[in-house]
């Protein structure tokens, strides 16, 4: 009996494992070249990088020397490390972001007059454009090192998965000839939909414009003359540094911005509940809060922290992955706003701490953002508006107060406004009182919890995780050597045939030879008509006799005619009507004209002195 019961469950174990086995996607394991960006992009890809790995896939990681969160990590990468040359020095992240952080601040504090506002945008410029200089030193390394390039040629990479900022991957897709998959939210100069998708401008509004879809004509009118700017920028400034790396190692017919067009799937860190309707693209997939995922136990500092808020709450303030603290000054007035409320607030910080901390307060510096988002005791998020940090506050459904700093931060914490699920205020201007009144608002106002939880139900709401989709496409692509089918011809186009340009000026063209022959036809119609009503209204009164006998020696020999003019009116204009038609009479019977007019004039004058009626016989 025991064998047999042995053998029933050996049976059940052998058709349960084949029924797993079936269940489980066949997928081949792929050679993955991952090209990422440093700072918080790196965090998205290697959430995306973890999964992948977990599907068996082999990737090797390429990285700068000179980056500050990419570590080497054997159980889940390879990794190819690209000295930076000799006359670079990598500034710490530390120092990078202080000074964005100023420059964002002198910003939001004189940004009011318009000098400030352009001299502060200059600067920012040209920061962002030195940072794209010191960032080809890593493009020209990997060009110029032809045992690197040969590994990668001997690698036989099924496809790159990069983020394109910098331009490494594309360009490196293109010298390889293998497929291009994005994780992207950026490109090099811009919000990437609009390198790719057709972006309207009535209705779409630019990164930085603080605009919503909703625009009036003055809002339209900025919206265009800040696209022409971001224009200006891309072709003079951004895009010529890397047309120049194309020239010299891709090959002279090629540049950059067809480059990036090359992708074959772009992974778009979106979601249209979150961002604005627009056009899309088939290539593009939304991959928006894929990071997100439900909340795991707490370790016990924070549970117990978090449990001791009881009935009023917890508030969660972190102000990203890149940046550490603020000026004490404004510190001081966000610690002195957090001291005043009921809750227990867990604050991100790895600063100097304020004097003025409220025993109601943890600082730590690092927190478990998800997690605690995720926890039933928590009732406000106070954060910087970063696009992983707002995705999971969506996902858990956690309402936001918002102090944006840098980047997209202001639009991102402007559309969770505009969806009544967020407040807004001014970090560099801002009073205690401020950050104290918008953080009772937004606790104590039932609305802004109950809008973000309809925002959380429609995110969650998918056939399908943003998670497996992202890995379903680069699988796809990696299986079927790419996705040309899905990508758009418009990177072959120049502008006016994008445009259509050059067909609306031969279709103006024509529109205007058309109307040229249609008014020359009708004039000469008009022309015809108005003879042949002169010659009906004074068909009464003028009476032609041809004469049956030449005169003799008279006119070349030519025949003669007699008119006669009877009831002649007195008015003069209607005597110079009579003989326009005379003339036009006399001319189209055969009448030598240059005889005839004389004639005709010379009556005619005597008919004028007299003013009278009578008969003129010719």
């Amino acid at each position: 009996m025991g064998g047999l019961g042995w053998r029933s469950r050996s049976n059940v174990i052998f058709i349960l494992g084949i029924i797993f086995a079936l269940s489980c996607p066949i997928t081949q394991a792929a050679r993955i070249l991952v090209v990422p960006v440093d700072g918080s992009h790196w965090i998205n890809m290697k959430i995306l990088m973890e999964e992948l790995n977990l599907r068996g896939h082999n990737m090797t990681v390429l990285c700068y020397s000179a980056n500050w969160y990419i570590k080497e990590r054997p159980d889940l990468y390879q990794t190819i490390t690209v000295q930076a040359q000799e006359n670079i020095e990598a500034a710490s992240r530390k120092e990078v972001m202080e000074t964005f952080v100023q420059m964002s601040l002198d910003r939001l504090q004189n940004g009011h007059t318009l000098w400030g506002n352009i001299m502060l945008q200059i600067r920012m410029l040209m920061f962002k454009y030195n940072f794209h200089r010191i960032y080809q030193n890593f493009n020209i390394a990997i060009f110029e090192n032809k045992t690197l390039l040969n590994q990668f040629e001997n690698a036989n990479f099924d496809l790159i998965l990069t983020d394109p900022i910098f331009g490494t991957g594309p360009m490196l897709a293109y010298y390889l000839k293998v497929p291009l998959v994005y994780n992207i939210r950026w490109q090099i100069n811009g919000e990437a939909h609009f390198l790719t998708a057709p972006s309207p401008l009535s209705y779409i509004p630019l990164p930085g414009s603080h605009l919503t879809d909703k625009m009036d004509f003055l809002q339209r009118t900025k919206n265009v003359i800040h696209s022409l700017f971001h224009h200006l920028i891309s072709e003079f400034m951004m895009y010529p540094l890397y047309n120049e790396i194309c020239h010299r190692y891709l090959g002279p017919d090629t540049d950059i911005k067809s480059i990036l067009l090359r992708a074959d799937v772009w992974l778009m860190r979106v979601d249209f509940v979150f961002e604005f309707p627009r056009p899309t693209m088939p290539n593009i997939v939304y991959i928006g809060g894929f990071q997100c995922k439900p909340a795991q136990p707490l370790a016990a500092e924070f549970e117990e922290f978090a449990q001791s808020s009881r009935k009023h709450g917890l508030v969660v303030m972190s102000l990203g992955a890149i940046v550490d603290s603020l000026p004490m000054e404004i510190t001081m007035k966000i610690a002195e706003a957090l001291s005043q409320i009921p809750q227990k607030v867990i604050w991100r910080y790895d600063g100097e701490t304020p004097p003025n901390i409220g025993n109601n307060t943890l600082l730590a510096k690092w927190i478990p953002q998800n997690d605690l988002l995720g926890h039933p005791n928590t009732r406000a998020f106070v954060s910087h508006g970063g696009t992983n940090g707002i995705y999971e506050a969506i996902y858990h459904g956690v309402p936001v107060v918002g102090m944006p700093l840098l980047f997209d931060q202001f639009d991102n914490l402007l559309k969770l406004e505009s969806r009544g699920t967020a407040k807004v205020i001014n970090i560099a201007t801002m009073h205690s009182t401020d950050l104290l009144q918008a953080l009772n608002e937004v606790i104590n106002d039932a609305s802004y919890g109950d809008n973000m939880k309809r925002l959380s139900a429609l995110h969650r709401d998918q056939p399908e995780s943003p998670m497996e989709r992202a890995v379903f496409w680069v699988e796809y692509v990696a299986r079927h050597k790419g996705a040309g089918h899905l990508r758009s011809e418009s990177h072959r186009l120049p502008w006016y045939a994008y445009y259509c340009v050059d067909v609306m000026i031969f279709l103006l063209s024509v529109l205007l030879l058309l109307t040229v022959l249609v008014v020359g036809t009708l004039k000469k119609l008009c022309r015809i008509a108005h003879c042949l009503h002169l010659r009906t209204s004074v068909g009464n009164q003028i009476n032609w006799r041809r004469r049956t006998t030449d005169v003799p020696g008279g006119f070349y020999g030519c025949r003669s005619y007699k008119i006669e003019l009877s009831c002649l009116p007195s008015n003069p204009s209607n005597i110079c009507n009579l003989l326009h038609f005379q003339l036009l009479m006399v001319s189209q019977r055969g009448l030598p004209k240059k005889t005839n007019v004389k004639r005709l004039l010379k009556q005619t004058g005597s008919l004028l002195n007299k003013q009278t009626t009578h008969n003129t016989v010719w």
